[in-house]
């Protein structure tokens, strides 16, 4: 995956990643000749094993994209069945490791849930176990529990890394949905030449506090502002770290030349940061935010008059 991101271990693969990888599983060379030894079983019945895996996904309704998407199913079907031939090849370096991220980009984009997939792994590798005591050890369950023990270290290390692949790309999924959100929660309004409002609704924390920060200061920048009004109408409530923080963002946008006017202060705000002992030294605050815009267009210079109604000709 190229996703900047994504854990390290994904988005390079490093011989580090790859053998810390084997000796997370306890993958040994005895491991890889057991797994050697088996190879011609698992191969024979590739397409078995793989059935196996799609067979149980077609139980799930959440399985459904993969299955309306026929580029997608066929593309993975031949992944699945590369996979199955690499399992059992005795090779565990870098490319191996690459195909398995490549594969899990690939459940990613059909939106495969990470529970359903490591059903359809168990039963795939139930196949292979079934498949290799039938086959190479009919007499001699010792033996095959040793083989399939095996080759279940480097399947333990497939799942490893398909799941670190599904769980970094739901969490980039959320982090850019977080951030969409944050942005229309809280967008910087241009009202005139130098004076932009930023409307400001629902639950303050902390984080919101410094996304909101942020995203003022280069508004700031972008428009040249010289005059911000902060309508906080919507705000019932404050703690000490976000009133903190709100008294740090008036610092911060007056150091950028940018006078703040916080509007819209309810009685609730303001008796809290009143007890909270927030600095209201350098705070202009206006009751409403029809108050706050006129007085910031004082501040700019700009006269507003009311215009005069010509007098009818009857008149």
């Amino acid at each position: 995956m190229a996703n900047d991101q994504t854990d390290p271990s994904l988005r390079e693969v490093t011989d580090f990643n790859v053998e810390q990888r084997k000796r997370f599983v306890g993958l040994k060379a005895e491991d890889i000749g057991r797994i050697t030894a088996v190879k011609d079983s698992v191969v024979r019945h590739a397409d078995e094993h793989a059935a196996a895996f799609f067979d149980y996904l077609t139980q799930f309704g959440e399985a459904a994209s993969l299955f309306r998407n026929p580029n997608a199913l066929a593309k993975a079907k031949q992944l699945k069945h590369e996979h199955l031939l690499a399992m059992v090849s005795g090779e565990y370096g870098k490319t191996y490791v690459e195909q398995r991220v490549k594969l899990g980009s690939l459940y990613s984009s059909a939106g495969l849930d990470v529970r359903l997939f490591l059903g359809a792994f168990h039963r795939l590798m139930q196949s292979i176990g079934d498949t290799i005591a039938a086959d190479r050890f009919p007499s001699d369950s010792q033996s095959a529990f040793q083989h399939f023990t095996s080759i279940n270290k480097i399947a333990s290390m497939d799942i490893g890394i398909i799941v670190d692949v599904l769980i970094a790309e739901r969490e980039r999924i959320i982090r850019t949905q977080e951030s969409a959100i944050l942005e229309l929660s809280t967008p910087a309004l241009q009202i005139r030449d130098g004076l932009i409002m930023l409307p400001i609704i629902g639950v303050l924390d902390t984080h919101r506090t410094r996304q909101l920060t942020d995203g003022l200061l280069h508004s700031i920048r972008a428009n040249r502002a010289k005059v911000v009004v902060m309508d906080i109408t919507g705000i019932a409530a404050v703690d000490s770290k976000v009133a903190n923080h709100m008294a740090q963002t008036v610092e911060a946008a007056r150091l950028m030349g940018a006078i703040v006017i916080l509007a819209g202060v309810s009685p609730e705000v303001a008796q809290t940061m009143v007890t909270l002992g927030v600095d209201l030294g350098r705070m202009m605050t206006m009751g409403n935010l029809q108050s706050g815009i006129e007085r910031a267009e004082e501040i700019l210079g700009y006269v507003l008059s009311r215009a005069r109604t010509k007098p009818s000709a009857a008149q």
